[in-house]
């Protein structure tokens, strides 16, 4: 996927920037990798820093309502100092570590809704940084992480929407300033059961997986029943475990088998 724009608007005189990434598909832990392509316009102009990053889009709870920003959380300085004269050409290369606990985009080539994400480009010139635009990439979930969304399809749930919320996971592993939301439709088999809000917090070592269980209205839970779940698991024993049991005992023990009055 390629970018190319014009920068005079930040006194570059026509110069232009384009960015080419070899793969948008990448995991979390991984790389993406590609390459910055600068073009000299009219004038000879100064670049002090060229930096390429990832950022999502994140939602804030503001009052009673909710605003959604760009939110910077990875990002590398790929070069600085350079004169860049009119019509001259720069190609850069570049790898882009993507953190473990970045946002999963997609689930066996099916598009979470309501996800953005992507690389953004920038360029830092004498008393100006150009904004960047968004190359959309695609991060895909960890063995581990597989395991967990195949397990909850397999009991019937179904994916509604994604997004990233700022904020903390209690007693995770979590280091950005936000986490991811995963929501899911209950089937009937659970019918004490709305919806089903899953988070998978990701580290080298492993991942934290949290739940939280949206019951319906006018039902009688168990006092102290807790619909929050959280556990902690490394990589190799999460991509081995019997997700589809466990969930299911814990999901089932809360709204399974619960009438409505």
């Amino acid at each position: 996927m390629v970018i190319k724009r014009l920068l005079a608007g930040i006194g570059i005189g026509g110069a232009s920037v384009e960015t080419s990434l070899t793969s948008s598909v990448a995991v979390p832990g991984g790389f993406l990798r590609g390459t910055v392509v600068i073009e000299g316009g009219d004038v000879e102009q100064r670049v002090e820093q060229l930096t390429v990053g990832l950022q999502g889009r994140v939602e804030t709870e503001v009052g009673d309502h909710e605003v959604e920003n760009d939110v910077e959380f990875h990002r590398v300085r790929l070069g600085e100092g350079v004169t860049l004269v009119p019509g001259q050409r720069f190609q850069v290369p570049f790898e882009l570590f993507v953190p473990w606990e970045t946002p999963i985009t997609a689930h066996r080539g099916r598009r979470l809704r309501g996800m953005n994400l992507g690389v953004n480009t920038r360029l830092h010139v004498a008393n100006a940084v150009d904004p960047g635009d968004l190359d959309p990439v695609g991060i895909e979930p960890l063995p581990a992480q597989v395991a967990v969304l195949d397990s909850l399809l397999g009991l019937g749930f179904t994916f509604e929407h994604a997004d990233l919320e700022r904020g903390r996971l209690a007693r995770t592993r979590q280091r950005l300033p936000f986490y991811q939301e995963i929501e899911f439709r209950s089937p009937g088999r659970y019918r004490g059961l709305n919806e089903l809000e899953l988070s998978m917090v990701t580290d080298e070592h492993g991942l934290d997986v949290v739940l939280e269980l949206d019951k319906k209205p006018g039902l009688l839970f168990s006092e102290g029943r807790d619909t929050y779940h959280r556990f902690s698991v490394s990589h190799h024993d999460g991509a081995g475990y019997d997700w589809t049991g466990h969930l299911h005992q814990w999901i089932d023990s809360l709204a399974g088998r619960r009438d409505l009055f």
